[in-house]
C-alpha cells in the first residue's frame, strides 16, 4: 500500500499533463503481452505487425526489456512532463539531456530481479551512447505506433484532464480521486491518497508540491514519486473504449434528413462535453468543417459552449437532447456515411 499525504497548499499545486512517452511504454507492454489488451484488443491486432518489425531494433527490445507490470522502470526514459502540454519532442529532449551516470544508475537499478536480457539488448543497455540509442528507439516506436492514432488520443487525454481538473478545483480531492480507479481510495479523515495494488508500499508527503495527474491510454494505475521527479499519478483515461475503439453511431434516418449527416452525428457525439479539436478526431473530419458545423448547431439552439481558461467545451442544450431522444428527431432507422 501507499499513502500520499497531502497538505493545504497541496490541492493548488497540482497539475494535470499529458506525458506521450508514457504512451510509448505502455504500449509496448500491451504489445509483448505484460499486460492484458482488454478493451485495446482491437488497436493491439492492428498494431503487431508494424511492431514485429520494430522488435528487430536492439534498443526498442531494450525498451521492452526495462518495462515491467509492478516495480522500478528507468525514470529518464519515461520522465513526467514538464508543462501540461509538452509534445513529443520536448519529451525527447528531456531524455537526451540525462546525465550518463544518472541513467547506467536507473538502468542498473531496474534490471536487478529481471531475466538477462539477450545478448544484442545487454550491448546496447552497456554502450557509452544508451541515452541516446535509446531516446532514438523511443522516438522511432512513437512514430510507427503512437503517431498515427495520436490525434484521437489526445482528444480523449485532453477530455480526461478538463473532467478532473474541474471535478478538483470545484469539489476537492474525493471528487477528482472517485472512478479515477478501483485502487485509489481518498482518506478525507486523514488527509491520505491511498493506492492499492502497487508492488512498492511506503508514506509519502507532497509538502506542498502537489500531484502531478497524468491521463494514459495504455496502462491503468502507477504513480512515480522518486525523489529528484515530481509526485505523479498515472491513471487510465475515462471512456477510452467509447471515444476511441468505437466511432459516433450513425445518424438515425430523420435526424439526418432534418440536419445533415455531419451535424447530426456532432450532436450524438456530444453524449459528453467535447472541444472542437475531440470531436473533429472522433469523427474524422477537418477541424475548419467541425467548427462551421458546431457554429451551425449552437444558432439553432442545440448545442451551447463554455469557456475554462483557454478551453472552449460544447454541450448538447436540453433541445438538442430532447431532438435525439427517444420519440425526437432520432428514429429507429440508421444510415451510414460522413
Amino acid at each position: 500500500m501507499i499513502e500520499i499525504e497531502v497538505g493545504p497548499g497541496d490541492m493548488a499545486a497540482s497539475r494535470f499533463a499529458i506525458a506521450p512517452l508514457i504512451e510509448v511504454h505502455t504500449a509496448l507492454g500491451v504489445l509483448i503481452g505484460r499486460v492484458p489488451p482488454g478493451h485495446l484488443r482491437s488497436w493491439a491486432s492492428r498494431a503487431r505487425t508494424t511492431f514485429a518489425g520494430l522488435m528487430d531494433d536492439p534498443a526498442v527490445r531494450a525498451l521492452a526489456h526495462l518495462g515491467r507490470n509492478r516495480g522500478y522502470i528507468a525514470d529518464f526514459v519515461s520522465p513526467p512532463p514538464n508543462r501540461p502540454n509538452a509534445t513529443i519532442g520536448e519529451q525527447l529532449a528531456q531524455v537526451r539531456a540525462t546525465p550518463p551516470d544518472l541513467a547506467r544508475t536507473e538502468v542498473a537499478r531496474n534490471l536487478a530481479g529481471l531475466p538477462a536480457p539477450d545478448p544484442q539488448v545487454r550491448a546496447v543497455l552497456s554502450a557509452p551512447g544508451m541515452v541516446e540509442l535509446l531516446a532514438a528507439a523511443l522516438e522511432k516506436t512513437w512514430t510507427a505506433l503512437i503517431a498515427p492514432e495520436w490525434p484521437v488520443l489526445r482528444a480523449i487525454l485532453d477530455q480526461d484532464l478538463i473532467y478532473r481538473a474541474g471535478r478538483l478545483a470545484t469539489y476537492g480531492w474525493g471528487a477528482a480521486l472517485d472512478d479515477l480507479s478501483p485502487r485509489v481510495r481518498w482518506r478525507a479523515d486523514r488527509g491520505v491518497i491511498e493506492l492499492a495494488g502497487l508492488l512498492s508500499s511506503g508514506r509519502y508527503r507532497l509538502a506542498g508540491a502537489g500531484l502531478l495527474f497524468v491521463p494514459t491510454v495504455f496502462s491503468d494505475l502507477g504513480a512515480q514519486l522518486e525523489r529528484d521527479w515530481p509526485n505523479t499519478l498515472f491513471y487510465r483515461a475515462r471512456g477510452l473504449s467509447v471515444l476511441w475503439e468505437r466511432r459516433p453511431p450513425p445518424a438515425p434516418d430523420t435526424l439526418g434528413r432534418l440536419l445533415g449527416r455531419t451535424r447530426a452525428r456532432l450532436l450524438l457525439a456530444l453524449a459528453a462535453p467535447a472541444t472542437t479539436t475531440q470531436l473533429a478526431a472522433r469523427l474524422d473530419a477537418s477541424l475548419g468543417g467541425t467548427a462551421g458545423h458546431l457554429a451551425v448547431l449552437a444558432a439553432s439552439g442545440l448545442v451551447t459552449k463554455t469557456r475554462t481558461g483557454r478551453t472552449v467545451l460544447y454541450h448538447r442544450t436540453p433541445l438538442g437532447d430532447a431532438l435525439i431522444a427517444p420519440g425526437g428527431a432520432a428514429g429507429p432507422s440508421e444510415v451510414g456515411g460522413p
